[in-house]
């Protein structure tokens, strides 16, 4: 295994994008899509990175990159068809022990960037270690069909159903068995048909023990939307 898979936590974290064309733009909109603080370094801008900047979205320096425009940023991507600027970050980046990742040229990377399936807080990452991206696009897209949308709702009753259970419940066995329960319950499949009054039903009934009877609230409604 060449590159250790992680996820990082970029919110409020300093990065900077070299480039301003569509790949670019596409780097700008996934950092901005994780809270970072987005600084983009490039004479031109794509119309989308332009207006990003004009509503304070991201920063920008209206020129080519220079040497020390890396000094005391998170993460970099160098979005050029210029290999010579593509070379002189990656010597800068080494230096300052930034995390770089110029675009399609993995020897001047020190992280690559996966495949992703995004279902809001499931996060499939795919990578085939730069060997073939079409690949990796190919396991992506058979991947977001088996995985819908359902995931990201159900993730986001897990959740709140998991803080209020550790705030009742310290009994980590019976609420493991709990949590079991409801994952292996047809949940998913009531989310994908829009069936909120099923769920709603089923979930007061798993939780009423450690729920209903040990909170001030009668019963426990988790003011679900129907899955659209």
């Amino acid at each position: 295994m060449r590159y250790y898979p992680i996820f990082l936590d970029i919110k409020r974290k300093p990065c900077v994008v070299i480039g301003g064309g569509n790949v670019a733009e596409r780097k700008v909109v996934s950092l901005l899509d994780a809270g970072a603080r987005v600084l983009v370094i490039s004479p031109e801008l794509t119309p989308a990175l332009k207006k990003l900047a004009s509503k304070k979205k991201i920063s920008c320096r209206p020129r080519p990159y220079e040497s020390g425009d890396l000094k005391d940023f998170f993460l970099a991507y160098s979005a050029t068809n210029n290999s010579r600027v593509n070379k002189a970050v990656f010597k800068e980046a080494k230096g300052q022990g930034v995390l770089l990742n110029v675009v399609d040229v993995p020897d001047l990377c020190n992280f690559i960037v996966p495949s992703v399936v995004d279902r809001g807080d499931l996060l499939i990452a795919i990578s085939t270690s730069g060997k073939s991206p079409a690949m990796a696009k190919k396991i992506r897209q058979r991947l977001e069909k088996e995985f819908g949308r359902e995931y990201a709702v159900f993730l986001e009753i897990m959740g709140k159903i998991r803080d209020k259970l550790l705030t009742i419940s310290k009994e980590s066995d019976k609420n493991k068995k709990m949590f079991e329960r409801i994952i292996n319950s047809p949940m998913l499949e009531w989310i994908r048909q829009g069936r909120k009054k099923e769920i709603n039903i089923f979930l007061k009934e798993t939780l009423k023990n450690s729920l209903t009877q040990n909170s001030k609230r009668k019963s426990q409604n988790l003011n679900l939307k129907p899955y659209n």
